[in-house]
C-alpha cells in the first residue's frame, strides 16, 4: 500500500500546474464535453504510465541495490529542482489533434504531452524503487486523474484560484526528502 500511496500523492501534488493539466483546462474549455476528455486522460494515462512502470521496474532488475538507491535518490532530488520549473503548453497540439474527436484528441495529445514529462519520470522512479508494479501504475494514474479531473470539470476557474508556485515547493520538497531518505537508506531497496 505505500507504493500506491506515494504514487498517488507525489503524482497528484506533481501534476497542479503541469502541462497536461493546462492541455485538460484547454481542452474543456474548447470542447465543453467533460466526459470523453476524462477517459481519454485516463486511457492515455494508462498506457503512459503502465510503459513508465515497465521501463522502471526493469531498471530496477538491471542494477544492483547500490546503485539503483543512488539512481533514484538522486532521480528524486532532480525531480524536486524540475518541480520549480513552470511549464506551458503548446496550442497547435491540441488544434492539430481536433481531428480524432474528443476523446481521441485527448486521448493522443495526453499520451504525447506525457512523454518525457515529470510525472512519467516520476512513474519510473517509482516503479524502479519500489517493486509493485501494479500498485505504482495504478497510484500513479490516479494521481493524474485527482489533479486533472478537477481541471477538466473546472476548468481556469481553478487555475486563478490555486497558487501554483506553492504547490510546486511543497511536490519539490516531498520529491526532495524522498531522494535523501533514499540516499540515506541504510539498507537495500526492497525487491
Amino acid at each position: 500500500m505505500e507504493a500506491f500511496f506515494i504514487s498517488t500523492g507525489l503524482v497528484a501534488l506533481g501534476e497542479m500546474g503541469d502541462k497536461t493539466q493546462l492541455l485538460a483546462m484547454l481542452l474543456a474549455v474548447r470542447f465543453r464535453r467533460p466526459l470523453p476528455i476524462v477517459a481519454g486522460v485516463l486511457v492515455a494515462t494508462l498506457a503512459n504510465h503502465a510503459a513508465a512502470g515497465f521501463l522502471g521496474g526493469w531498471v530496477a532488475k538491471a542494477l544492483g541495490p547500490d546503485t539503483l538507491r543512488w539512481i533514484i535518490g538522486c532521480s528524486f532530488i532532480a525531480m524536486a529542482a524540475w518541480m520549480m520549473v513552470p511549464d506551458r503548453i503548446d496550442d497547435d497540439r491540441a488544434e492539430t489533434a481536433s481531428r480524432f474527436g474528443v476523446f481521441g484528441t485527448t486521448l493522443v495529445a495526453f499520451f504525447l504531452a506525457e512523454m518525457g514529462d515529470k510525472t512519467q519520470v516520476a512513474t519510473v522512479a517509482l516503479a524502479a524503487r519500489y517493486p509493485d508494479l501494479l500498485a505504482v501504475v495504478a497510484g500513479t494514474t490516479l494521481g493524474m486523474m485527482l489533479a486533472n479531473v478537477p481541471a477538466v470539470y473546472l476548468g481556469e476557474r481553478v487555475a486563478a484560484k490555486v497558487p501554483m508556485q506553492l504547490v510546486h515547493g511543497i511536490a519539490a520538497l516531498i520529491f526532495a526528502a524522498l531522494g535523501v531518505a533514499t540516499l540515506l537508506a541504510a539498507g537495500s531497496l526492497p525487491g
